[in-house]
């Protein structure tokens, strides 16, 4: 009888213990898996393909629809001629207008925002989505590519233009140097380092498992 009773109680441990186990586990999920049924969006600004790059590695692990950032008016070419359009544009505060119609943001929970440093600051045309687009209550997600510089004031400017929503950390690396000749890069061991670097990150920030 004794036997039976330490049977009984032996197994009625093992089911409350796999119990817990079974709980940790849902609230470890819950924790690291911010996208669980979130509709995200993905927009870019990218002029030598790097940033466009990097969105799409993020396309690949998080989903959701991606779509890149076109003015009415395209910059030129030339690279000093866009340079210093931009920086009158941001001396001004002009922002360009966009060619790029986003239907329904209101549907999207999670929004990724990737573009270049352009003289140290957030482009114009990133400022003129941002500034467009209602994202109050949504959880907003930077990413950049630059020449060797960083990122300058362009996080802070996002955080400040999105003042109601959500802005997570975000990642950097370094890109092409349009100035000397250098533009994309994002490819060979230059793509696997920000692949693994991508991943660390979006997994720091609780976006992905």
């Amino acid at each position: 009888m004794s036997t039976l009773k330490t049977c009984w109680l032996l197994l009625f441990t093992a089911l409350l213990m796999l119990s817990s186990c079974s709980r940790a586990q849902e609230t470890v999920t819950q924790e690291t898996e911010l996208l669980k049924n979130k509709k995200v969006l993905i927009v870019y600004l990218s002029r030598t393909k790097n940033t466009k790059a990097l969105a799409v590695l993020i396309h690949q692990k998080v989903g959701g629809d991606l779509v890149s950032l076109e003015l009415v008016t395209p910059y030129p070419d030339h690279y000093q001629t866009t340079v210093d359009q931009v920086a009158t544009e941001n001396a001004t505060g002009f922002l360009p207008p966009l060619k790029t119609k986003i239907d329904s943001i209101e549907k999207y929970d999670v929004v990724f925002v990737g573009f270049p440093t352009w003289g140290m600051q957030l482009p114009p045309p990133m400022k003129s989505f941002l500034k467009q687009y209602d994202l109050s209550g949504k959880t907003i997600v930077p990413f950049n590519t630059n020449a060797g510089y960083g990122i300058g004031s362009s996080f802070e400017t996002v955080q400040q233009l999105c003042p109601n929503s959500k802005v997570l950390q975000g990642f950097s690396t370094k890109g092409g140097k349009e100035r000397d000749g250098i533009l994309f890069v994002m490819e060979g061991d230059k793509e696997k380092q920000v692949r693994a670097e991508l991943q660390d990150w979006l997994k720091k920030t609780a976006l992905i498992n």
